[in-house]
């Protein structure tokens, strides 16, 4: 495991979220998107969420109609990737992973449709009395990096569960990691699940 591992700055107060990035049928079904890392942290999200269900928000990437409903990059994106939009795609592919689908509620679902929640409207808001937030999900370095970034950005302490995020490649989880570690110690924190759960104090 990279240097720079483990929680730093104390406990977790009560002013902390689960915020579980795109864990969704449609990274961990054989479909164009598929992650075949998601069902293997899995359990990790489950024991995060399952602990936390009140504190708990999942964001779900929802793809757009069609290409050509799209301006800038995001129409050459879905140009490469036309059966990932929703004029092709299984409308249930959207949803989250049953097991975690069942916390909702208390858990919450918040939808976006681009890497980033933080540009949506009322996803700020949502966090705005927030101090902390313990990231999972998919994928460590393209949506989880944008939540992430967008909540460093903000001055919240983030904890990257390091059993509970995904990548498509080893490569690119273990670069990712080590962006996080080496250039953002002072604001981002990566440990293992089941020593954040020790950490998160009653709430």
């Amino acid at each position: 495991m990279q240097s720079g591992l483990g929680l730093r700055f104390g406990p977790l107060g009560k002013r902390t979220v689960h915020l579980c990035v795109d864990a969704q049928r449609m990274f961990a079904e054989e479909t164009d998107w598929h992650t075949p890392w998601l069902r293997q942290v899995l359990p990790a999200i489950e024991r995060i969420a399952s602990s936390h269900a009140q504190r708990t928000i999942f964001t779900r990437f929802v793809p757009a109609e069609s290409a050509a409903a799209c301006a800038g990059t995001w129409r050459r994106y879905y140009e490469r990737w036309p059966n990932m939009t929703l004029e092709r795609l299984p409308a249930d592919m959207v949803d989250l992973l049953p097991s975690l689908a069942d916390l909702v509620p208390p858990a919450r679902v918040f939808d976006k449709r681009t890497y980033s929640p933080w540009i949506e409207p009322g996803f700020e808001a949502l966090l705005s009395e927030v101090e902390t937030v313990v990231v999972t999900g998919g994928e460590t370095d393209v949506c989880v990096l944008a939540t992430v970034l967008g909540a460093v950005d903000r001055g919240q302490r983030v904890i990257i569960a390091a059993d509970a995020v995904c990548s498509s490649a080893d490569e690119t989880y273990d670069a990712t990691v080590t962006l996080y570690c080496s250039r953002y110690g002072a604001q981002i924190e990566v440990a293992p699940t089941s020593e954040i759960l020790e950490a998160w104090l009653p709430t």
